[in-house]
């Protein structure tokens, strides 16, 4: 029996030595909590682990359910490599029922997080002050208009030393 990620599992094969409890332990990953089978293959010194479900799991499909391991073993895996399954025990399930209320009060708190920012929206009023601006620009518009005048005086003084 080996325990890991609080999940028991009952090594079912072990061809050709492939279990090496070490290497296991260093490339297991919390993803494969979810399912019930574990095929661990040796592939250039290194362990590749793959997921199963059992056959009559509703997201089981023909390349995840068990029934399909052999496929896999021979399709996907260096020939003649050594390889082990390991099996969860049922008994590991109830924890992630508890597990599955503590993940809705996870889901729960984005609902909480939900921003009302979005509807108050302060950016736009003061896109309509901006508005605004343009018109004290029109304003500008009209004190060029004088600086035009001054502009003329100047003018008067160039042509005078003419």
């Amino acid at each position: 029996m080996i325990l890991i990620g609080g999940k028991s599992y009952e090594l079912l094969k072990d061809h050709k030595n492939g279990w090496n409890p070490e290497a296991f332990r260093d490339r297991y990953s919390e993803v494969l909590d979810r399912y019930d089978y574990i095929v661990g293959d040796w592939g250039y010194n290194q362990l590749r682990l793959k997921g199963f479900y059992r056959d009559k799991h509703p997201k089981a499909t023909k390349d995840t359910a068990f029934s399909g391991m052999v496929d896999y073993i021979n399709e996907y895996c260096n020939f003649g490599c050594a390889y082990f399954v390991i099996q969860k025990n049922r008994d590991a399930q109830p924890p992630k029922e508890k597990e599955k209320p503590e993940k809705h009060e996870k889901t729960d708190k984005p609902e909480k997080t939900e921003r009302p920012e979005k509807p108050e929206r302060p950016d736009k009023p003061e896109r309509s002050e901006k508005s605004d601006k343009p018109e004290k620009q029109h304003e500008k518009s009209d004190k060029p208009e004088k600086q035009h005048e001054k502009s003329d005086k100047p003018e008067k003084a160039k042509s005078g030393p003419h």
